[in-house]
């Protein structure tokens, strides 16, 4: 369809270390848990209130699979872009559908961004398939509650 646009961005912390797995062609996949939170001020209550979201991430790039086995572990903080997919099985178990839904990052239009425990320049050139950094140089990462929470 012309006009359709699939772009997910994520800036976030794994919830747990990379998970490398071998596909049937021998080549491998990463597959990351990230975590996303918004938080709030209780307009009724003044109480501070905050949502986290998970969000599955799977990435079939080579390279950047080698770079999130050697530098990513859980409470990292990753900026990526990918796209939208949803995969569907059927469980052995029960016989019924299940359905899976993730960010894929594969190809020229995906990238991967570590945010921090490297130099801008060092993280950007090791990880990003066509990207130089983030759309905002001067980004930093705000310190949240979140931080203290995640032992790295």
């Amino acid at each position: 369809m012309a006009g359709s646009l699939n772009k997910v961005l994520l800036i976030g912390r794994l919830g747990a270390d990379p998970e490398i797995k071998q596909m049937v062609n021998g080549k491998s996949v990463a597959r990351l848990s990230v975590a996303t939170s918004q938080s709030w001020k209780d307009k009724s209550t003044g109480e501070r209130k905050e949502k986290t979201e998970w969000h599955r991430v799977v990435i079939f790039n080579e390279g950047l699979v080698n770079v999130v086995q050697q530098y990513l572990k859980k409470g990292a903080n990753v900026y990526i872009e990918g796209a939208l997919t949803t995969r569907k099985w059927k469980d052995e178990a029960s016989g019924q559908d299940k359905y899976s839904t993730e960010v894929v990052l594969q190809g020229y239009n995906s990238s991967l961004t570590m945010l921090d425990g490297r130099s801008k320049s060092e993280s950007s050139n090791l990880v990003s398939e066509n990207k130089s950094s983030l759309p905002n140089d001067d980004f930093q990462p705000s310190n949240s509650d979140l931080d203290d929470e995640i032992p790295f």
